[in-house]
């Protein structure tokens, strides 16, 4: 009985870094060969050059780096081995979005992927061709057709490689995360397989890249649509799938398969993921943060640890007259309880300074967010200070519900280089709280259960000037991710007023959010790439 072992290489490269990822390809060929014995081993999409690259595409060293690159790994593979792996390339006067397959030290042939797509974070049209034709490969008596991720999602080249006569379907992917994602694209990959009668191999990218984070989960289904291997959703490796021959087919063997997650552990792994890797890929020590005694400093206190490890994050304390002194409290019990450096900084010297300096200016005016926001940027400027002095990257705290509605102080509070949680709506920040508790204590309990307060004025709370958050996130996300007019929100069943004071201040709020820092998108809608809109406008909220 004939049979084939087939490597997907699920593995997290560096944007730019065509060199070392090419290195990084050769080295995992080898270990798929000594420790798997592998006949073919298959890599991410765009893997050499990492993705998205974005306008690297259009320098023009672009196409020499990478023919060094396909040299060196003609001379490095080994020849018993053939390895399929994604790259952009330029030919006859056009860029694409390539498969390439390597084989005793040979380039047998390219695949252009044929379905760009060019929505939510996508922009491929900006860069690439489309391809038109299928690419089917022999080896070893097995005829493997080629796919690139949203051929996929497309379907016709993916009817277009059966007819070319492949007998294993594989795709190379560059998929990102967000909710509910994973599910999504299981289900469409069995669909898929179902529909033309083939097996499928699934080998999608691991790890963050700016806004954006991969989740792994590489999989390979049978014929029938049946999920017989995949490999751990965030987690870089191997993961072996073996075919047997059987009459003209072949047929997946059972292997191991990744088990079921609750949707906290698949968002806070995002989240973790997104945070460590854009520390380390900048080449920053570590972070800094403010630490209020608050559950969105808590939660991102949490994320900060287990991405990066306690002795990599510095969490600083900066109270002022209206800081409770249970926030004083539980900043430090649930620093001492992580194990992370902390110090106490009070800005009230700082905030009457100002406050001195301005008087004469402000003579005659009543009190107001002005003072509020002054405290917040005495404490964005004690961060920045540590962060260039220490080198170590501060890390903002807002979340998505906040973000949205401009409740967050421009050069105070959203003075950074990354926020974990940006794209995390408020009642989320709670769920991710609890569930990480679960796992060992991290957040004091009494920071999850006391009415969140931006304390920046006597007895404030949130609820003062938002909807509970409850209401909040719900009018949010139709208006945000569904695109719900306010008329629309309100026949749903919510209060007039509520919807309009928030669409208005969603729309208010856009040159906040253009200034705000990076921070990994996690819902099927962030800020940035997704929702785009102009800053100056004359659009009406209940349109």
């Amino acid at each position: 009985m004939q049979d084939l072992t087939l490597v997907m290489a699920q593995l997290d490269p560096l944007v730019g870094d065509i060199p070392g990822n090419t290195e990084t390809a050769i080295e995992a060929v080898r270990e798929a060969r000594i420790e798997h014995g592998a006949d073919i081993v298959v890599l991410p999409e765009l893997f050499l050059t990492g993705y998205p690259p974005e306008d690297l595409l259009l320098r023009p060293s672009m196409e020499s780096r990478l023919r060094h690159a396909r040299i060196r790994m003609a001379e490095k593979v080994a020849h018993d081995v053939m390895v399929i792996v994604g790259y952009p390339g330029r030919r006859e006067g056009h860029t694409w979005n390539l498969a390439g397959v390597l084989y005793n030290g040979e380039w047998l042939g390219e695949y252009a992927k044929q379905a760009l797509p060019n929505y939510q974070v996508f922009d491929e049209q900006r860069y690439f061709s489309p391809g038109t034709q299928p690419l089917v490969i022999d080896h070893h008596g097995a005829r493997i057709g080629i796919l690139i991720c949203e051929d996929l999602w497309s379907g016709a080249p993916v009817t277009a490689a059966k007819q070319a006569g492949a007998q294993i379907l594989v795709s190379l992917n560059a998929s990102p995360f967000h909710q509910d994602k994973p599910a999504e694209r299981l289900r469409l990959l069995e669909e898929r397989a179902d529909e033309v009668s083939l097996p499928m191999v699934y080998v999608n990218m691991i790890g963050g890249q700016d806004e954006l984070v991969f989740d792994g989960g590489s999989a390979c289904v049978n014929a029938q649509g049946e999920l017989i291997v995949q490999a751990p959703h965030w987690a870089v490796g191997l993961m072996p799938v073996q075919f047997v021959r059987e009459g003209d087919h072949w047929v997946p063997q059972p292997g191991e398969t990744d088990p079921e997650v609750e949707p906290e552990e698949n968002l806070y792994c995002a989240l973790v993921t997104g945070l460590r890797d854009y520390v380390n890929k900048s080449g920053f020590d570590g972070v800094v943060m403010g630490l209020s005694g608050g559950i969105d400093s808590g939660l991102s206190l949490a994320i900060a640890v287990d991405a990066l490890g306690p002795q990599r994050v510095h969490a600083v304390m900066m109270p002022y007259h209206y800081t409770a002194d249970i926030s004083r409290q539980d900043a430090a019990e649930q620093a001492k309880l992580l194990g992370v450096e902390y110090e106490v900084m009070p800005i009230e010297p700082m905030v009457e300074a100002f406050m001195d300096t301005l008087s004469e200016s402000f003579a005659g005016t009543e009190r107001d967010t002005t003072e509020e926001n002054l405290q917040s940027r005495c404490r964005g400027v004690l961060l920045m200070a540590i962060s260039n002095k220490k080198g170590l990257m501060v890390l903002t705290t807002g979340n998505k519900s906040e973000m949205a509605v401009g409740y967050a102080t421009l050069y105070g509070d959203m003075v950074g280089g990354y926020n974990a949680i940006k794209d995390v709506y408020k009642t989320w920040v709670y769920r991710l709280a609890r569930w990480r508790n679960t796992q060992s204590p991290a957040i004091p309990e009494r920071v999850i259960e006391r009415p969140p307060s931006a304390e920046l004025a006597p007895d404030q709370q949130d609820s003062d000037s938002l909807p509970d958050y409850d209401v909040l996130d719900a009018i949010l996300v139709s208006y945000i991710e569904g695109d719900m007019s306010a008329e629309a929100i309100i026949a749903a069943g919510f209060d007039d007023e509520d919807v309009y004071k928030v669409v208005k201040l969603v729309d208010r709020c856009e040159y906040k959010r253009r200034q705000a820092p990076v921070g990994v998108r996690v819902t099927p809608r962030g800020f940035g790439r997704d929702r785009r809109y102009p800053i100056v406008n004359g659009w009406q909220p209940g349109e």
